[in-house]
């Protein structure tokens, strides 16, 4: 590791090449837990290049249980946390929406980290199961549209550095990189970052790790969602092609609300959310999740406009598709906990 610390700490960045041999050191036994908080603190302070994301989620991805996926073009909606916004679950919500109008989603999540409440705590409180093998998994997501990955039992090679990155108490580049190593193999994806500044390198991250389509976003009042209680600042990569743009709540016909009308709460309070904006309550939690929905939609390509989303997303909640997805998963974990009993 002493080389690469020594050129990190000189303000010098490393190729992607040396960041997949660094990262590969970086989960073994070799490096002691000092070595491992000066990488990561080094980098920090240098500031992360795209090419060192890229290199580091190669690896993290290499290391990672493999599942075998007879699906193609599989997408992932899911932002960084780190917002500190205390928002409901929208990307959990938006994903059986997407489901619903007929996108392949393999859902990439944890417990909380900025909010209240992560992806897995309230699927938990919903009655999904966190515990489903790689091939249940896959499974799931070839007969549902959408099955849900539990980050923790999918990358096993992390358990050592999350000690660190709690003792370092700063923000890393472990806090960028969840929504990118996905197992799963992804044509397309949404991907919320509460980083407005760095909205164009993780599209070139995305870019290089394989993406042929892919929306950037940072919210209004720097959500890693987006927000309709202003401006919301988006960059689109298609095919290696990257577009920058704003959008407003105005701009595709939906109503303003400020960020404290979409407040989450509690795991099972945020359950609640969802299943009320699933079976069609309208309001502040409804319009969030359609914008969000819809924009994932277009990342899709399925739609060939925002607002063309946001009217399939409207489709999906409405004709009840998107309340099958969340019963298809709580049916399906029902089951496999009585197999095993």
């Amino acid at each position: 590791m002493k080389p690469y610390l020594e050129k990190m700490i000189d303000q010098k960045s490393l190729s992607f090449e040396e960041m997949t041999s660094a990262a590969g050191y970086l989960f073994t036994e070799n490096v002691s837990e000092s070595e491992m908080g000066a990488f990561l603190a080094a980098l920090k302070v240098k500031g992360e290049t795209a090419e060192e994301i890229a290199g580091l989620v190669q690896v993290i991805r290499d290391k990672s249980l493999k599942i075998q996926c007879n699906v193609n073009h599989v997408m992932d909606n899911c932002g960084t946390g780190g917002d500190g916004s205390q928002s409901f679950n929208i990307s959990t919500t938006s994903a059986f929406v997407i489901a619903g109008a007929g996108i392949k989603i393999a859902k990439h999540g944890n417990r909380s980290v900025s909010s209240r409440t992560g992806s897995a705590d309230v699927l938990e409180s919903l009655g999904i199961s966190l515990d489903l093998q790689p091939e249940q998994i896959s499974e799931v997501l070839e007969e549902n549209g959408i099955a849900f990955l539990f980050a923790p039992n999918l990358h096993p090679s992390l358990r050592r550095i999350m000690k660190i990155r709690k003792d370092l108490k700063i923000p890393t580049i472990f806090n960028l990189i969840g929504p990118l190593t996905n197992p799963i193999d992804l044509d397309t994806q949404l991907l919320g970052i509460y980083r407005r500044d760095m909205l164009e390198m993780m599209a070139n991250v995305l870019h290089r790790i394989g993406r042929r389509r892919a929306l950037i976003l940072n919210g209004a009042g720097y959500m890693d969602e987006a927000s309709l209680s202003g401006e919301n600042y988006f960059v689109l990569l298609d095919r290696g092609e990257i577009i920058p743009f704003t959008l407003k709540p105005e701009d595709v016909g939906l109503p303003y609300y400020d960020n404290s009308e979409i407040r989450g709460g509690s795991s099972a309070e945020n359950a609640e959310i969802i299943m009320s904006v699933l079976k069609g309550e309208k309001g502040a939690y409804r319009d969030t999740v359609l914008f969000n929905a819809g924009l994932a939609i277009f990342a899709n390509g399925l739609a060939r406009t925002v607002q063309e989303g946001i009217m399939l997303a409207r489709k999906s909640i409405d004709s009840g598709a998107a309340l099958q997805k969340l019963n298809y998963l709580i049916n399906y974990s029902q089951r496999s906990k009585e197999e095993v009993m």
